[in-house]
């Protein structure tokens, strides 16, 4: 696939690393933003792959780092759920600029509850896609449970994620509590796709199904069988990739 390499800023003036990702032929039939999970960068291998069979159904897609992280300025530090969601819009903001509005969102772990909430305010998005996302986004708090209460004593604490240091404040804490989204999928009002794993052993089927029954029609839930949660096998995030270009093709190509 074609690719080109940009930057943009975000409302809080931070330049954010980003790449879109476009069919090697031909003008797209329709553009999307994919968000990373949680301590994640836009380069997973999972992206890449699910990317890569997207655009060979005709549809380009824009990636990026959240504010933190990868290539993207701003310390991770102060970031937190609501600033995750921003970047999202801001990334739409940006691609409708440059290329064209976004017709589907696609978010892996939390970055899928990133996206149900920031399609509230990217209105072209007819089509949400979540891979492996918490129904909350609390659920993340269980990774550094064990530094909860340095966290909530000292304001912050360094906790190890993915094998690497992160620092983490307590305003982030008190962010992801503070919306349990269960309005937000229900007034969702985008078709949705829920792609989740069995045997997610980081973020639960029960989350997928907790969606699922919240938000209203159009959904749909297709299981990835035995994929773990970061997609690492190609083969996977392969699969994961072609049952959202056949069934986007209903939602987001065309005037359907």
């Amino acid at each position: 696939m074609k690719f080109k390499q940009l930057r943009f800023a975000n409302r809080y003036g931070y330049k954010l690393a980003a790449r879109i990702d476009l069919p090697d032929d031909g003008t797209p039939h329709a553009y999307a933003i994919f968000a990373h999970c949680f301590t994640c960068t836009k380069n997973l291998k999972a992206v890449a792959a699910i990317n890569q069979t997207l655009t060979q159904d005709g549809i380009a897609v824009l990636r990026f780092d959240f504010t933190g992280l990868g290539q993207s300025e701003g310390d991770f530090a102060d970031t937190n759920f609501t600033t995750n969601v921003s970047d999202i819009v801001d990334a739409a903001e940006f691609l409708a600029d440059q290329y064209a509005t976004p017709r589907m969102l696609i978010g892996h772990s939390l970055g899928g509850a990133a996206v149900l909430q920031a399609a509230v305010d990217i209105p072209s998005a007819r089509a949400v896609v979540t891979i492996a996302a918490p129904s909350r986004p609390d659920h993340v708090l269980k990774h550094f449970s064990d530094a909860t209460e340095e966290i909530e004593t000292r304001g912050e604490a360094e906790v190890r994620l993915a094998g690497r240091p992160f620092r983490i404040k307590k305003q982030f804490l008190e962010n992801l509590g503070a919306d349990p989204m269960t309005d937000t999928i229900k007034g969702l009002n985008r078709a949705l796709l829920v792609l989740h794993a069995p045997l997610d052993d980081i973020v639960g089927i029960g989350n997928a199904g907790e969606i699922f029954q919240t938000a209203k029609h159009p959904k749909s839930f297709v299981s990835l069988d035995s994929a773990d949660h970061l997609l690492t096998d190609p083969d996977d995030a392969r699969y994961a990739g072609g049952v959202m270009a056949a069934w986007c093709r209903r939602y987001i190509i065309g005037d359907r």
